[in-house]
């Protein structure tokens, strides 16, 4: 057999010479000098989850995480927020005041302000004009359990649980009015119900949106997995059936 021409040997040449070079960068550290990824601890219940289980019950703890860091910014800019819930004969503090938010979503205790209204029914009032209690507690709670109930009232998943993709892209579609209220309503005074993000001549602070863009993302997301999970699910029946009749090997002897 006779050898290929020199023009295209050296182009062989060269594309293993690339090939080798893309081999050997996936091979390369990555930089960790802004941060590292960190894996959870192994618990038992995994073994009772799958892996879209696992990513709702990361998701979800993300998302709460996301909703405290904002509550913790909202108490900075609102101080006078954080002072309406204190108690005769109780220590103030912004601290303090995110603690019992913290406890009262975690547990999934009504927040008394609310008059015992939950899910989005809890969110338009936190949002309201009229409302005068602690309205960064308020919204903190409603926007919180309006997730928990677009995940079926759950904070952690397992194989027995099924999850709604609507109901998770609706609860996206509530985040974003939420921000929108919370930049554009005003009170009577004429001032934003909350001072959220921030832009002016000297100043551009827009971590609000950022965190409430990144709860989004991971909703938008986790719903887009569902879908999924359930058409893959279907196609793979289909194929299975296919396979059953048409796919078989033969005998060869």
């Amino acid at each position: 057999m006779s050898s290929p021409p020199l023009s295209r040997r050296c182009l062989l040449w060269q594309g293993c010479a690339l090939a080798g070079a893309a081999l050997a960068g996936c091979g390369t550290p990555a930089h960790t000098h802004r941060g590292e990824v960190q894996a959870a601890a192994v618990a038992p219940t995994e073994l009772a989850q799958s892996d879209v289980n696992r990513m709702a019950t990361l998701g979800m703890r993300a998302n709460l995480d996301s909703l405290y860091l904002v509550m913790d910014k909202l108490y900075r800019r609102n101080p006078s927020e954080w002072r309406k819930g204190q108690e005769p004969g109780q220590l103030p503090g912004r601290i303090l005041a995110g603690q019992r938010v913290r406890e009262a979503v975690e547990h999934r205790q009504p927040w008394a302000p609310l008059h015992g209204r939950r899910d989005i029914a809890a969110l338009a009032l936190a949002l309201g004009p009229e409302f005068t209690g602690d309205r960064v507690a308020a919204f903190t709670c409603a926007t919180a359990d309006m997730l928990i109930t677009a995940h079926g009232g759950k904070t952690e998943f397992f194989l027995i649980d099924s999850l709604d993709a609507q109901h998770l892209y609706n609860a996206a579609r509530n985040v974003e009015i939420a921000v929108w209220i919370l930049a554009q309503r005003r009170g009577a005074d004429g001032r934003p119900l909350l001072l959220a993000d921030e832009i002016t001549a000297d100043t551009r602070n827009l971590s609000f949106e950022r965190e409430f863009g990144k709860i989004i993302a991971r909703l938008d997301l986790l719903a887009g997995v569902v879908v999924e999970k359930y058409r893959r699910a279907a196609i793979s029946y289909v194929q299975n059936l296919v396979g059953g009749t048409f796919l078989q090997f033969l005998p060869v002897r």
